[in-house]
């Protein structure tokens, strides 16, 4: 027993678990009245570059279908990898090749098999156990990745679909802390992989501050090895980064550039250090 324990990967640089399995059938529920509320030229615009409102939501399908075809059946079929192609790469196309497909089915469609879809997923992700190995998750830079990582991951990646639907018509976005609190902390354990070639003397730490009720701190510290979430914060931090939601969700997402978001960021202390940590992204880009 104590050797098979000892083989479990420790991911404890990730920083504590976090649990998202509760906030999927809620998200859904506030999909759903998204698209339910738009009108008939709404589904046209564009959400994403080159993709529409329609085009978006046949991508959140595809996640959807992935997930369960993957995860809870065991089911191996689908494209593979062509020649030479690298992730990110591979993973554009598929999601092009379903999106083109997706075309000629009717924004109602898509709407109710969507909700049909999701609810099985929000039930998978409710019966997963928050700490076997699963997919990895390349932009914290960890394969396999625990299963309350993964299922995190897909969250922010459901919720930042959302949001760019609703900008797309001329909507905020959605400020329920339940929601972007999870984003902005499954987000941040980037950092350690976003740092890691900034060197620094053992026990530096940098330390990212957002603004608001979703807010939070999260100290990363080099240990050497890696850099780490897990060790305890100090009051003095070599760098300081300070800025408002809406501005690190959007970073973390690519809606905008990181020169562009250090006007709108705090920095104190060691620059270089903390315009490294602005360099953060977790989505595969």
């Amino acid at each position: 027993m104590n050797a098979q324990l000892n083989d479990v990967p420790s991911h404890s640089w990730l920083g504590a678990p976090i649990d998202a399995r509760p906030l999927f059938a809620p998200e859904l529920a506030a999909l759903m009245a998204t698209l339910r509320g738009l009108a008939p030229t709404d589904w046209a615009k564009e959400a994403v570059p080159g993709w529409t409102v329609r085009d978006l939501a046949a991508h959140l399908l595809c996640d959807f279908y992935g997930r369960l075809a993957r995860d809870r059946d065991g089911h191996q079929e689908g494209p593979g990898f062509a020649p030479g192609e690298t992730l990110e790469a591979f993973i554009h196309r598929i999601n092009q090749e379903w999106v083109d497909a997706y075309r000629r089915v009717s924004p109602a469609a898509l709407t109710d098999t969507l909700d049909l879809i999701g609810g099985q997923v929000a039930r998978f992700f409710a019966a997963t156990d928050p700490n076997v190995p699963s997919l990895g998750v390349s932009w914290a830079g960890v394969d396999p990745a625990p299963m309350w990582l993964d299922s995190a991951r897909d969250f922010t990646e459901f919720w930042t679909h959302r949001q760019q639907i609703r900008h797309a018509v001329g909507q905020d976005t959605d400020p329920d802390p339940r929601f972007l609190s999870a984003v902005l902390d499954t987000f941040m354990r980037a950092l350690p992989h976003t740092l890691r070639k900034a060197t620094a003397p053992v026990g530096t730490q940098i330390q990212v501050g957002i603004d608001g009720a979703a807010g939070g701190t999260w100290t990363v510290t080099a240990t050497g090895e890696r850099w780490s979430l897990a060790e305890p914060d100090t009051e003095r931090p070599a760098a300081l980064v300070r800025l408002d939601a809406e501005t690190a969700w959007r970073l973390c997402t690519r809606g905008i550039q990181p020169d562009a978001a250090v006007a709108h960021i705090l920095i104190d202390g060691d620059r270089e250090l903390a315009e490294a940590a602005c360099q953060i992204v977790a989505i595969v880009y």
